[in-house]
Formats: C-alpha cells, structure tokens, sequence
C-alpha cells in the first residue's frame, strides 16, 4: 500500500532541507520518460562514455530510478551551491602553477552531502514511516535528467545541470523513498541561442549542443582515464592538472547564482595555485597526505603526477626542468612516459636530448618506448 503524503508534510520537508543546508529542493516521480534512456543509449553506442565501462554495465539500471529500486515513487533532489568566490578562469593564466577544478579544492562533496542527506531521510522516515534510500553520485542513478523533472533547473548545452538560483555551479543529491509526493513542475531549458559553454571548450568535446564525447573532455581525461593522455589533447589541457571548470564557468546564468555557505566546500588557499614545482615532487605518501579528504585523493598519485607533467609541459618555466629530469626515472612508467613529452616540450635538444637518450638506453617498458616514438 503506497504512503501518500499531505501537502503539509512538503512544505515541512522543505524547510527542514534548507535547515540541513541545501540550496535548493524539489520533487519529482521516481522514473524517468523514455527518452532518457534512449539519449543514454545513444551515448553508449557512439563510444561516448571511453573508458568508463561502468556506464554501459549499468545501462539498464541507470535509465530509470524505479529500474534499480522497484519500490521507489518519489524522488526529493537536492542541491548544494559551490559557487566559486573568484573567477576561476583567471587562474588558467598563470602557466606554472596548476588549476584544480572549483569543486574538488577542499572536502570531497560526497562525504559532505551524504551527511546531510542522511540526517534530512532520517527524518523523512520517522514523520512518514516510508523507506527510503539516499544518493550522491555513487550509484547509477541519473541525478541530472531526474533534477530537472524536479524543477531545480534544466541540462544545458554543455548537458550539465543549469539553475536560475544557482547557475551552474551546484551538487546534487537524491533522496528515493516508497512515499507517494505531489511532484513539482519541472523548468523549460532557459539557454536560448547562447553557445559559449561550446565555443569555449579547449579540446572540442561537444559534437552538438546537448551532446558530450567524454573522450575528448578533459575532466574525462585528468580524472577518469587512466593510460597516457592523448597527443591531441596535451597542448589544450594547458595547466588544468585535475578536471576543467571552462564550460560552466561561461554560463550567463552564474550571475545570478548564490555563493557557497558550507565551509567545508570553500576553497584550500593552499589548492588554489599550486605550484608545478612542489607538485612534482610529491611520493605518494605526501600526495595522500596533501590531499587527504578531497575527491584528488581517488586517482592516485601516479596519474596526478602524469596530469601535472602536462602542465609542466605546456608552462614554458625552464625552472621546472631538472624536477621533470628527475622523473624520467620514477617508478611509474605512466609518470615516465609524461615526463618525456614534457622535456621536449621545455628543452631545447641540445640540451636534454643526451640526457634523455641516456634514459632510454634503461627504459624496458613498451608503453614509454612508445611516447619516445611519437
């Protein structure tokens, strides 16, 4: 028998999730139109997802909320601001320092939000006896497409979440519960004509408007692939040593968004503008340690070093060379294989080609053998 809901335990409820320090609220069905699942499909095929071969096993869950929990009616979206105090495109400027995407310069939002979503479902059980089950982004559950039926906003072009109170930078969180709620209207997309969120990516990652090659993306390729980062990409990757914030950053609608109010997501000082140089010298006792609590912490020291070898790379600060010498010898053959392009991008080769050519006469592995060839 469904647990229906009055309309003053929604008005309770969304009181009690700005009191928890959610920005925003809304209500939707716990199933999603057809026509997610066959956008999803059409991603899937085009290869669009590269190696996040989670996506296509989970393919069947991760159309609809009731495909993964059959008991679940009503789904309560949420959303956190992370609003960045400063523009964070100025910091794509300074060449030797490296930009960590907005989100990931303090706690990981998971952990952050899971805590508040927690206490607001505990509450949702004892004043309506339904069950319930919490997400953030940890499951295949599309929280994006399942927001926008809840009002809190519509999929840009660049097919991330906009809202007229939050713009673009905001986290999302999902509350599944057997409880029947009157849902809330959801909100017509809102980007008119406007493409800068396209124009100005770096690596051309949208074929379309509404349609994202993660392949090409270069949050995709700091934080989710794991193998060298292809030629093609290196030189537009810039500075950018974990995710990219370019496309959310142009959204008009920022200038309306509210700043972010939980501390525990206002930037590092110290993950504002690291230096390259620092962060190539970095064993992975003292990356764990730099970046105990935050979402860096999940890619591991070994890819975050090839990701700052990148920047190094693309810097033009001879200063940093003799910390590039030194990992041409890491144990890492993925931090090795960075660092080479990274010298000849840095070097004149008269100057570190015998030095290289020295390495090379020790090297065993295939994959470094490989970016010497190219």
């Amino acid at each position: 028998m469904p647990i229906l809901i009055s309309e003053h335990f929604v008005a309770a409820l969304k009181l009690r999730a700005k009191a928890e320090g959610f920005d925003d609220v809304g209500l939707a069905p716990a199933r999603l139109p057809a026509e997610i699942a066959d956008r999803l499909r059409a991603f899937i095929e085009a290869d669009h997802h590269g190696d996040m071969a989670w996506m296509k096993e989970t393919e069947e869950r991760r159309a609809s909320p009731d495909k993964m929990w059959p008991d679940a009616k009503s789904a309560i979206m949420l959303a956190v601001s992370y609003k960045p105090e400063v523009d964070p495109m100025l910091r794509l400027e300074e060449k030797s320092n490296g930009v960590i995407s907005v989100y990931a310069l303090n706690r990981d939002y998971h952990d952050v939000i899971k805590g508040k979503l927690k206490r607001l479902a505990q509450w949702v059980v004892q004043q309506s006896g339904a069950e319930v089950k919490v997400f953030v982004d940890t499951a295949p559950l599309m929280e994006k497409p399942l927001a926008a039926l809840a009002g809190l906003g519509w999929q840009g072009k660049h097919t991330n979440l906009v809202s007229r109170k939050l713009g673009s930078w905001f986290f999302l969180g999902a509350i599944l519960t057997t409880a029947e709620i009157e849902v809330d209207a959801s909100d017509g997309a809102h980007c008119g004509t406007c493409r800068a969120c396209l124009d100005i990516c770096p690596t051309q990652a949208f074929p379309a408007p509404y349609q994202l090659d993660a392949r090409r993306c270069i949050s995709y390729l700091t934080i989710e692939h794991k193998a060298p980062i292809p030629i093609a990409f290196r030189k537009a990757i810039g500075n950018r040593i974990y995710g990219c914030d370019d496309c959310l950053a142009v959204c008009p609608w920022n200038k309306f968004a509210v700043a972010a109010h939980e501390a525990k997501l206002v930037a590092r000082a110290d993950l504002m503008k690291p230096k390259l140089i620092d962060l190539l010298q970095l064993d992975d006792a003292g990356f764990r340690k730099l970046f105990s609590g935050s979402p860096v912490k999940r890619i591991g020291r070994d890819r975050f070093v090839r990701n700052c070898l990148i920047a190094a790379g693309n810097s033009r600060d001879e200063a940093i060379v003799p910390f590039v010498l030194q990992l041409m010898a890491d144990p890492s053959d993925l931090v090795r294989g960075a660092a080479i392009w990274a010298l000849r991008q840095l070097c004149s080769p008269e100057h570190c080609e015998p030095v290289m050519q020295a390495r090379l006469r020790l090297e065993s592995d295939p994959a470094v053998h490989a970016e010497w060839a190219s």
